[in-house]
């Protein structure tokens, strides 16, 4: 870190990274259990070496030492030696070139020369000697002061939240009401006109999709692709340069934290997702950048029996290893610093399953949930998983503090409104908050974070658009991305000039974007999936940093802004279609509850939900934290249904049908086909 400490002449092994004193020198501290010995090397603007300055104290893994003329904007790196025996685990190089993992500022990217590696591409066990300095990107010592002013968290519960998931580049990237310098930044996210959008939405938070440093993989600046979503990371404490309109040598943190003021003054949130499963550094044909040359085996997950390789359970050549206090303090130190330093408010978890995993099975009681649960500074932020990884599937399997990305709500909704025979049973589940799931663990409706879509799939409108994906410009001949889509292109297959074919596509759309809002749960919206955003039937876009993910704000359908805006305003207005408890039927003597109703108005019976043929259902919300009472229809069939209703005064709320008109004193409605209509008492 490059926290500002006194003069004195003594260094000390914490904290790690760089701590800047006031008379130009810094504390520098770094962990190893394997190296021999530790340089920090320091650098000029033309990248020449300014100066080599060995660490010479070495107290409990850590080496530390005093070094002079650090003050801020100084570029620098570690060279680590000691012995390079990859069949054990070990791979220091002193010949390269290496950030510093407390970095809070990283200038630069990766040049790829087979110089960055620790071996030579032909020889994978010989040792390649040769410098990377001239490749490799530099750690910066940034300033940490930063007048945050009267900025304070937002602190919103979470059964008041709307989560809209964001990517940080694409949202303003073609947003020609923002500036064109700023565009595709942080300081684009930051710009009224952007906050402008969010606020009229009525979201309450945005989730970054990777804001952490990453590292553009070498395949596919070859192919003339770059990695858009940033699920790449090396740098856990540094903000990404690349989004950042204030330069690369400190200014993107100040960048970074400006844009979390802005957001909170207006009342939003900011979540991270975070990437702490993996790095950069691949298997063990992958470069050398910073922690394979530091500590190899403290910091990754080696198979036991044969250390020159890596347990992967992230599906990129290399796993973290949080069962070793070195990257589980690593992860911690890294939390802890955007809380406290640049003011987030929550994180979202990548791959969380894999954190989970001190041996090879998922652990509920691992020693990185536990710190989790027990740090107090994590105590008020959110935590979110995302609950698998290429080897297990863990919906529910969090502890109580935390919420969970609900994979089965996306599928089960999809199933029932594309009008799957048989989804009626488990649509019921999913609208209740998925107590299946989550109520034997005595955890609420907010431990499922509810979507349809994420930037892993289909957009909404493409969702609505194609019934397979369409992934030719990744330059994988489609192989890549989700088979199993559960989409339905709704009788053509991408954009058409059908009438029907596109209004049943209007329909759809707002058929889920109703089922997400109406549920219990909490909510996470696709960023730009109320403009319609398409990305042409891509639904891996991870390296399409072009037109194809970028929100298209000259294409939006504003009347989709307009019914999207409406459906959270009725969420934030009543209680009663935001519980944050399992609500049952009338005969659990609770006034909370929720009733499924068949279209005759008769309770739903087990032979009901035994039939597959049936898709429509009413479900009626009563809540004593309000008098409203709700009847959501929703009709997947293909005909319209009838539906008979309680003895109320009813008035339209909201429907999926533009046509849908509410007779005075009604006893029954008709609902067409593919629609759901939303009634208030």
């Amino acid at each position: 870190m490059t926290s500002k400490t006194s003069t004195s002449s003594t260094s000390t092994p914490y904290p790690l990274g760089v701590s800047r004193r006031s008379d130009g020198r810094a504390n520098v501290a770094l962990y190893s259990e394997t190296a021999e010995s530790v340089t920090v090397v320091t650098f000029d603007d033309d990248g020449s070496e300014r100066a080599s300055t060995p660490l010479p104290e070495y107290t409990g893994h850590v080496f530390h030492g005093i070094v002079e003329n650090m003050p801020v904007g100084t570029k620098y790196g570690f060279r680590v030696d000691g012995e390079w025996n990859p069949a054990e685990g070990l791979r220091h190089n002193a010949a390269k070139l290496l950030l510093d993992p407390y970095a809070r500022a990283v200038a630069g990217s990766v040049e790829w020369d087979e110089a960055v590696f620790s071996h030579h591409h032909d020889e994978p066990e010989k040792r390649n000697d040769a410098d990377s300095a001239p490749f490799m990107p530099r750690s910066v010592v940034v300033d940490d002061d930063f007048d945050w002013g009267d900025d304070s968290a937002p602190r919103i519960p979470l059964s008041e939240s709307v989560i809209y998931e964001v990517h940080v580049k694409g949202f303003t990237q073609l947003d020609e009401a923002v500036d064109a310098d700023i565009r595709g930044t942080y300081a684009g996210l930051a710009h009224p006109s952007a906050i402008e959008h969010l606020t009229r939405l009525g979201i309450t938070a945005v989730e970054l999709l990777p804001t952490h440093q990453f590292v553009q993989d070498s395949h596919l600046l070859e192919e003339g692709r770059r990695n858009y979503w940033g699920y790449n990371s090396i740098g856990f404490l540094a903000p990404h340069n690349e989004y950042s309109s204030a330069g690369d040598t400190g200014g993107q943190v100040t960048e970074f934290k400006s844009m979390v003021k802005a957001l909170h003054a207006a009342g939003l949130e900011v979540i991270l997702d975070v990437v702490y499963n993996h790095t950069a550094e691949g298997n063990h044909l992958g470069p050398t950048l910073s922690l394979k040359g530091i500590d190899n085996g403290s910091h990754y997950r080696l198979v036991p029996d044969d250390r020159s390789s890596y347990y992967d359970t992230t599906g990129t050549g290399n796993s973290l290893n949080v069962g070793h206090p070195a990257a589980l303090g690593l992860i911690m130190d890294s939390l802890r610093y955007w809380v406290t330093e640049m003011h987030v408010d929550g994180f979202r978890f990548d791959l969380a399953s894999t954190l989970t995993r001190q041996d090879e099975d998922l652990d509920r009681h691992s020693a990185f949930l536990d710190m989790v649960h027990q740090d107090p500074v994590l105590a008020p932020v959110k935590l979110i998983a995302e609950p698998w990884d290429t080897a297990g599937y863990q919906v529910g399997g969090f502890p109580a503090r935390w919420s969970e990305w609900n994979g089965k709500f996306r599928d089960d909704v999809r199933d029932f409104w594309r009008g799957e025979e048989g989804s009626l049973p488990a649509l019921a589940q999913r609208v209740s908050g998925s107590p299946d799931v989550y109520e034997n663990d005595r955890r609420p409706t907010l431990a499922s974070v509810n979507f349809v879509t994420a930037h892993d799939g289909f957009t909404l409108a493409d969702l609505t658009m194609y019934d397979e994906k369409h992934n030719e410009e990744n330059g994988e001949d489609s192989q890549d991305g989700e088979s199993d889509n559960r989409s339905w292109g709704c009788g053509a297959e991408g954009p058409t000039d059908d009438a029907d074919v596109n209004a049943l596509r209007d329909r759809q759309r707002r058929n889920f974007l109703a089922t997400l809002l109406l549920s219990a749960g909490v909510p996470m919206i696709l960023g730009g999936d109320e403009l319609a955003r398409s990305q042409g039937g891509n639904n891996n876009a991870y390296c399409q940093d072009n037109e194809i993910s970028w929100y298209d704000w000259a294409a939006a359908d504003d009347q989709l802004v307009e019914f999207t805006t409406a459906l959270i305003g009725l969420r934030r207005e009543h209680p009663s279609l935001r519980p944050v408890w399992f609500r049952h039927g009338e005969e659990g003597g609770s006034g909370d509850t929720v009733d499924f109703q068949r279209a005759d108005g008769v309770a739903m019976e087990e032979g009901d939900w035994a039939n597959g043929s049936n898709k429509s259902i009413a479900v009626l919300y009563k809540s004593t934290a309000e008098d409203a009472v709700f009847l959501w229809l929703m009709n997947a069939a293909d005909t319209p249904v009838e539906f008979t209703l309680p003895d109320e005064t009813w008035a339209l709320a909201l429907s999926s049908d533009p046509d849908q008109k509410v007779a005075d004193a009604p006893t029954s409605i008709l609902v067409r086909d593919r629609s759901f209509t939303l009634l208030q008492a």
